[in-house]
């Protein structure tokens, strides 16, 4: 899968914007697998301001490489705003950035833990605190799982482009 034009440009005003302000950023990514780390760095300039990223699919690595308290995960599971707010704190923490962010969901095709696919959280934590953006119900991300997953990707760097 290859991030579409509207991706692209998007990456490249988040990265452009991150460097003017000096600001760096982390990424804990479960449903996109590094498809956020993957557009933002496509982008020249991006080691500037990308310190790295995680890919946590496995529950227990959300706790371990991510931060996210056990309590968290036992009480609201993977797929949860709890989650993905925990998620993009833990890795601003863990690797040092002044940003963090985060994906986690469900991209399909089939449910998770009685989550429907297109259900996601998206997060970006800074030193002033965490904005979380969930996509459940009736407002679920539609299409394929390649569909949801660029969505996703799209909803983070929305995110990382209102700071």
């Amino acid at each position: 899968m290859t991030a579409g034009p509207d991706a692209v440009a998007e990456a490249v005003a988040v990265v452009r914007s991150l460097i003017a302000r000096r600001l760096t950023v982390a990424a804990a990514e479960s449903l996109t697998g590094g498809l956020v780390c993957a557009a933002l760095t496509s982008v020249p300039g991006a080691s500037a301001v990308v310190r790295g990223g995680v890919v946590v699919y496995a529950t227990e690595l959300k706790a371990s490489l991510a931060g996210v308290p056990e309590p968290v995960l036992a009480a609201d599971g993977p797929v949860a705003a709890s989650t993905a707010a925990a998620m993009a704190s833990g890795v601003r923490t863990k690797l040092g950035a002044d940003i963090g962010f985060a994906t986690t969901g469900v991209a399909g095709p089939d449910a998770q833990d009685g989550h429907p696919p297109g259900t996601v959280h998206v997060a970006v934590a800074t030193a002033d605190g965490v904005r979380v953006r969930s996509f459940t119900g009736s407002e679920a991300l539609p299409g394929d799982r390649a569909a949801v997953r660029a969505a996703t990707v799209s909803a983070v760097l929305g995110l990382l482009s209102e700071l």
